[in-house]
């Protein structure tokens, strides 16, 4: 069995965590991708379910939770 080294550290208190910005392209490409799912869905749903899970699993998986294509800032 190998073993586990970690080196410990403690945390600073006063070291404030960055504001995130949010990436106006990150922001277009969920607009993209939501007008997407939007035209599949709205052309055959059935035929087109496959392809609207693919874009809704991309959408899930590669933009943070903070940005929305709903709101422009």
């Amino acid at each position: 069995m190998g073993k586990v080294f970690t080196i410990p550290v403690t945390p600073d208190p006063g070291r404030r965590k960055r504001e995130r910005s949010t990436d106006p392209r990150y922001v277009e490409g969920q607009r993209l991708l939501v007008e997407a799912m939007r035209y599949l869905a709205q052309s055959d749903p059935v035929q087109n379910k496959e392809a609207i899970h693919l874009l809704s699993e991309h959408f899930r998986t590669q933009f943070r939770m903070t940005d929305s294509p709903l709101r422009m800032q």
